[in-house]
């Protein structure tokens, strides 16, 4: 195949790996607890994808969690407080990482069609280098191996701008942004991929929106399975992306269709 796609930029948790996008979940209500301050799981995943410090700022800036933190601490959460918990979870997120490190069905399949198409896979995640350091060796086991990996932190702002795409792209050595393909389940990192003016793709039932591991996925009742996955691909839609799946698994259509469209003289709607 020869295509007009000139990179393939993937998201990691509830993309490729980690199906419901669990790890960081249980990485956080574990923090807060921790602090004396719990969250619920709907808390703790309203803005993931983001860099785990933000994250963490944006949980904190919560009603409801700001005035039990005062009624805990006796102050508001100051930013002294944002960096304690920053540089407490990390630990706790490698841990959880680890043991969520599983590709997604249909992740390596997609690897090996883009390989054998030439197309360069690049890949950002809202987790610190420090915290992929026991995913990418378990994912290069499984077959994973993208040619770079930016992580929170490596560029000046996160998510939702455009700065980790970039990076991504610099550092593959290809050009334009909208030659080339983001992935994501997170609506912030589909605003990054409108951002950096490349084309995005939304992967609805694997990732955040529904949050249920493949065997939890495939257990739901037909009607409420259909329900989940359908708000949230309302969401990622609604973010801008520019196609929705399921997984991965159906990406490879959505890539042939993006590179004809390409070839047509087309380019991402703004």
């Amino acid at each position: 195949m020869t295509t007009a796609i000139k990179a393939v930029i993937l998201d990691w948790a509830g993309t490729m790996i980690d199906h419901g996008s669990r790890a960081p979940v249980v990485a956080l209500i574990r923090l807060f607890k921790q602090a004396g301050v719990p969250i619920d799981e709907a808390e703790a995943r309203a803005d993931m994808g983001r860099a785990k410090r933000d994250h963490i700022r944006a949980i904190l800036a919560m009603p409801r969690v700001r005035e039990a933190w005062r009624a805990a601490h006796g102050t508001d959460p100051q930013e002294a407080d944002v960096t304690h918990l920053h540089d407490a979870v990390g630990p706790i997120m490698r841990e959880a990482a680890r043991d969520c490190a599983t590709l997604i069905p249909g992740a390596l399949d997609l690897v090996e069609r883009l390989a054998a198409a030439g197309v360069p896979i690049g890949s950002c995640t809202g987790y610190t280098r420090e915290m992929m350091a026991d995913i990418l060796p378990l994912a290069a086991e499984q077959g994973y191996a993208p040619a770079v990996v930016v992580c929170s932190g490596e560029t000046p702002v996160g998510r939702p701008s455009p700065l980790m795409l970039w990076k991504a792209l610099v550092e593959l050595g290809v050009w334009p942004a909208w030659a080339c393909v983001k992935v994501d389940d997170a609506t912030v990192g589909i605003g990054e991929g409108k951002a950096a003016g490349s084309w995005t793709v939304g992967v609805a039932a694997s990732g955040n929106g529904v949050g249920l591991t493949y065997d939890e996925l495939l257990a739901l009742p037909e009607t409420e399975h259909r329900q989940r996955v359908d708000a949230a691909s309302a969401a990622l839609k609604a973010a801008g992306a520019d196609y929705v799946i399921d997984s991965v698994a159906g990406l490879w259509p959505v890539i042939e269709a993006i590179d004809a469209r390409i070839a047509a003289g087309e380019r991402p709607p703004a």
